[in-house]
C-alpha cells in the first residue's frame, strides 16, 4: 500500500508528454496568448520520504488565437534529479545546486525559474519572450541560476515583484545562523540587496509579505528538527516555546533596523496579499491554527488554514487579529499587477471533499464570497488570474488544472473570474493526468 502522498493524485505521473491541438470545451479567449505553467512534485524513481520532496514536474499548456495549442510535461533537470546529488553531503556541506525544483515557476527580467525554498533557482527554457535555440524545446532545463554569482543563499519559491518598480523581492533561509537573508533583485534581474536579518530559530519561513513601503516577514513556530531530518521527513515541527512574530522593514531603508510585532501563535504557509493603509499595514493570510505539533507525520489536531486579516499598527506596535471565513482553503491567489496594493479581489482552493472541489472569489472591502463548485469527483488546483486588459484589478480569468477522479484526466479549466459561478469559459482536455501540485503562473507573450 503506497504513502498516501504517492496515491491516487497525488502518485507521479512515469512519462514526459508532448501534445498538440488540444480538445477544447468552450473556446479559449482570444486575449489568452502564452503558457500556463504549473509544479509540483513528482519522483522519479515514483518514491520520496514526504510530499514535498518529490523532484520538480512542470505542466504546461500553451494557449494563442483562441486555441490550446499544446502541452507539455517535463522535468526539472536538477543535480539531484540527474545525478542523485545530495543536498548536502557526508561532511554535511550544503549545495545549493542541488535540490529538487519542485514548488513555483515565476518569471523576472526575462528568465524563467523554477523554484525551491531549499535550494538555488534552476533556469527553464521558454518561448514566447525570445525565439528558443536549435534543438532547445520549451521546458528544457538551463541549469541553476545564482545571479551571476551573487546569490550565496538559498531562494524562497515565493519572490513577490513590485508591480511599480519591477524589483523582485525574495528571501533566504536555512538551519545554520544567519537563519534569514532578505534580497532584491532590481528589475534588470541583478542581485542589489542581500542582507541577514535577525531571528532566534531555524524556522521554516515558507512566504513573506510585500507592501509599497513595507517588506514583512513571518517568524512562526514550526522549527527544524534533527530527529526528523534523519528519518528522511519533512524536518520540521511545531515549537510551543518559540512564540511568533511578524518583522517589519521598510524598502526605503533595506539594512535598516527590522521592527517586530507579536501575535497569537499559528502557522502560515501562504498570504493572500498587504498593502499599507497609512500608519498602518493591512496583511490577509490563510492561517492554520497549528502545524505538525507531533512531527508532519502525527494525528492529532486537524491542519486546515482559514481566511483571516492581520492590521500591524505601527504607530501603537500592535497587531490585530481577525478571521474572514471558517471555510479551509488554500493557494490563495490575487491579480499579480496589484501585488502590495489594495486589492479588492483575492481567490483561493478549496481541495477534496465529498461534493468536489471549488474555487473561492473573497470580495475583501464588502465581505461577499462568490464561488464556483466543481461537480463530485473534480478538484482544482491553485488558480492563477489572466488579465483581460490593461486595467489591474479589472476583467480577466482565473486558469487552473483540474482532476477527474472518475476519467483519471485533468483539464486546464478557465473561469470568468467577475462570474465564477458561471460555467467554464473553456476547458482544455489534456492527455494525461496532472498530479496535485503546488504553484504555477500564467506568463503571457511579452
Amino acid at each position: 500500500m503506497p504513502a498516501a502522498h504517492l496515491a491516487g493524485n497525488y502518485a507521479p505521473v512515469a512519462e514526459e508528454l508532448t501534445a498538440y491541438d488540444l480538445p477544447v470545451t468552450g473556446r479559449v479567449p482570444d486575449a489568452l496568448n502564452g503558457w500556463y505553467l504549473r509544479n509540483g512534485p513528482n519522483p522519479h524513481d515514483a518514491a520520496s520520504g514526504h510530499w514535498f520532496f518529490g523532484d520538480g514536474m512542470i505542466h504546461g499548456v500553451r494557449l494563442g488565437g483562441g486555441r490550446a495549442t499544446s502541452y507539455r510535461n517535463r522535468w526539472v533537470r536538477t543535480k539531484t534529479f540527474t545525478d542523485g546529488a545530495p543536498l548536502r553531503d557526508r561532511e554535511g556541506r550544503l549545495d545549493l545546486a542541488a535540490g529538487v525544483a519542485n514548488t513555483h515557476v515565476v518569471r523576472h527580467a526575462g528568465r524563467t525559474l523554477a523554484l525551491v525554498e531549499s535550494s538555488f533557482p534552476h533556469e527553464l527554457h521558454l518561448s514566447g519572450t525570445a525565439p528558443l535555440p536549435p534543438g532547445i524545446c520549451d521546458l528544457d532545463t538551463v541549469g541553476p541560476y545564482d545571479f551571476g554569482g551573487r546569490l550565496t543563499t538559498a531562494m524562497t519559491a515565493h519572490p513577490k515583484t513590485c508591480p511599480a518598480t519591477g524589483e523582485m523581492h525574495f528571501f533566504g533561509y536555512g538551519i545554520e545562523a544567519p537563519y534569514l537573508t532578505y534580497h532584491r533583485a532590481d528589475a534588470a534581474g541583478d542581485l542589489v540587496v542581500s542582507r541577514p536579518v535577525d531571528v532566534p530559530g531555524p524556522t521554516m519561513l515558507h512566504d513573506f509579505n510585500l507592501t509599497a513601503g513595507h517588506v514583512v516577514f513571518m517568524d512562526l513556530p514550526v522549527v527544524f528538527d534533527l530527529e526528523l531530518a534523519l528519518a528522511g521527513t519533512m524536518p520540521y515541527r511545531w515549537d510551543d516555546g518559540y512564540g511568533a512574530r511578524l518583522g517589519v522593514l521598510r524598502r526605503d531603508d533595506p539594512y535598516g533596523t527590522v521592527r517586530w510585532f507579536d501575535l497569537d501563535p499559528c502557522y502560515v504557509f501562504h498570504p493572500l496579499n498587504a498593502h499599507d493603509d497609512g500608519d498602518r499595514i493591512v496583511i490577509h493570510v490563510m492561517r492554520y491554527a497549528e502545524l505538525w505539533r507531533g512531527g508532519p507525520r502525527s494525528g492529532g489536531v486537524p491542519e486546515r488554514a482559514t481566511l483571516w486579516r492581520w492590521t500591524l499598527d505601527l504607530t501603537a506596535g500592535t497587531v490585530r487579529e481577525e478571521q474572514i471565513d471558517d471555510r479551509a482553503a488554500e493557494f490563495p491567489r490575487v491579480d499579480d499587477r496589484l501585488v502590495g496594493l489594495d486589492s479588492q479581489f483575492g481567490h483561493v482552493t478549496v481541495g477534496e471533499g465529498p461534493e468536489g472541489g471549488a474555487l473561492l472569489r473573497y470580495d475583501l472591502r464588502t465581505g461577499a464570497v462568490a464561488a464556483h463548485q466543481f461537480a463530485p469527483g473534480r478538484f482544482p488546483a491553485e488558480a492563477s488570474f489572466a488579465p483581460a486588459d490593461d486595467v489591474p484589478g479589472g476583467a480577466g480569468w482565473l486558469l487552473t488544472y483540474v482532476y477527474d477522479a472518475a476519467t483519471d484526466r485533468s483539464d486546464l479549466v478557465i473561469l470568468d473570474a467577475d462570474d465564477l459561478a458561471a460555467p467554464p469559459v473553456a476547458s482544455v482536455h489534456l492527455p494525461a493526468r496532472v498530479p496535485y501540485g503546488f504553484h504555477g503562473n500564467w506568463l503571457a507573450d511579452t
